[in-house]
């Protein structure tokens, strides 16, 4: 634990002397000081997070050449500091082309709140889907290319290392794990969840972007890594109360290939943003129950995942509605997923007192299940760059709330938050 402490402060002390040194030679320095506390509405009213954070954007642009760091700190209730590096890289720039080479989050789509096309960076489900999209996207060392002509342009992503969605895991309460009688001895096998760095398990994205006066428009193609990983259950039978049972069960998390055609566009229409994304995956894996009515088969599909949304305003209020589909081709009836899985949003957001103060609402709604997550949240900006916001997320329980669930497995970590944030 010394040595942690002594490490974490080194490295900070190196990053504050850095950032003093270069700040006379031009250094965009900006970032954020935030307290997030939250509790939880269940019968505990324990606290479901207590953290500080630090975060920081060093920016320096010299002629053709650029570079970005963003160090965080994240330090929680009675814990060691957690130090990370969002993004670090370097840009360099010519007359049409720019090169991004280092770590990176990189963003695409049209969607708001759900991953389609926008899937080349990972994701942190630490905390579910509850913070900043900029801190649930997970950087990865990345080499991305731009060409620029006219109001086009293509974009090559090459991901040499895979980087995989980090789920949580027990004894977090977001953690989601497979429903087994208690009598049942749960193992876990990780050995084949890591991919071995090597230029055949590299990752490739292509993309094509366009802009006219009538419409937006990218087209996608990759070739990757399924970030989420496949869970292959093994069960061993035996005599459970003196009658042939499930004993055991080994959990071994796996990453599959994938291949991805996508497109997402965005035009304006009377007054109305129409936004579409749409993504076909080939080589999909899905669970699906065999004679025992468990989870225990695994089966390779293509399925098509798109979205039709809209973004308006009534009078001051901003108001955006989102309609998704998941459809799987070939369906088998033994998948657990449904053939067509359907979610909706909603967001509708409003300022008052010369855009100090924010009330919004965003509303996930699983159609197919009838399970929701509502996040009401009010924002006052007390002086410049000081904000204090407060908000809930309210899970609502569905026809079928256990582990395949979306929102109605957490139905038990309804919380109320605050987080006091400076931003400089």
């Amino acid at each position: 634990m010394k040595l942690k402490s002594k490490t974490f402060g080194i490295t900070l002390s190196f990053i504050l002397l850095m950032t003093f040194n270069l700040s006379a030679q031009g250094l965009s320095l900006s970032g954020y000081a935030r307290n997030y506390t939250g509790v939880l509405l269940n019968d505990t009213n324990n606290y479901s997070i207590l953290q500080n954070t630090f975060n920081l954007n060093l920016e320096h642009k010299q002629d053709n050449v650029a570079f970005k760091i963003n160090p965080l700190i994240y330090q929680y209730a009675n814990e060691d500091p957690v130090f990370g590096i969002r993004e670090a890289y370097l840009d360099i720039f010519f007359n049409s082309m720019d090169f991004r080479i280092g770590k990176q989050q990189i963003i695409w789509g049209k969607a708001d709140g759900v991953f389609i096309t926008d899937i080349v960076s990972p994701k942190n489900l630490d905390e579910f889907l509850l913070p900043d999209f900029d801190e649930i996207r997970i950087g990865t060392t990345s080499l991305k290319a731009n060409y620029y002509h006219g109001n086009s342009a293509f974009e090559l992503v090459l991901i040499p290392a895979f980087t995989s969605t980090k789920l949580a895991e027990a004894p977090s309460i977001w953690a989601r794990t497979p429903d087994f009688p208690e009598s049942v001895e749960i193992v876990n096998d990780y050995s084949n969840k890591t991919i071995d760095q090597s230029l055949e398990n590299s990752e490739a994205f292509l993309k094509f972007s366009g802009v006219s006066s009538l419409i937006d428009y990218e087209l996608m193609a990759g070739y990757a890594w399924d970030d989420d990983p496949t869970m292959y259950i093994t069960p061993e039978f035996g005599v459970v109360n003196g009658a042939p049972g499930l004993t055991k069960v080994t959990l071994a998390p796996e990453h599959n290939r994938l291949s991805i055609l996508g497109a997402s566009t965005s035009a304006d229409v009377m007054g109305y943003v129409i936004r579409t994304e749409a993504a076909y995956y080939s080589g999909k894996n899905f669970s699906a129950v065999n004679a025992t009515s468990l989870p225990f088969d695994i089966l390779e599909k293509d399925y098509i995942h798109y979205l039709i949304g809209t973004d308006f305003s009534m009078g001051e209020t901003k108001l955006s509605a989102q309609f998704m589909q998941e459809y799987i081709l070939d369906y088998d009836d033994v998948i657990v997923q449904p053939e067509q899985s359907n979610m909706a949003t909603f967001l509708a957001n409003r300022s008052f007192i010369n855009e100090t103060l924010t009330l919004q609402l965003f509303t996930y709604y699983d159609i197919t299940n009838e399970d929701a997550l509502i996040r009401p949240t009010i924002s006052y900006d007390l002086s410049d760059g000081f904000e204090i916001l407060g908000g809930a997320n309210i899970f609502m329980a569905g026809i079928n709330n256990d582990y395949t669930s979306y929102f109605g497995y957490f139905d038990d970590n309804d919380m109320v938050y605050l987080k006091l944030k400076y931003s400089f």
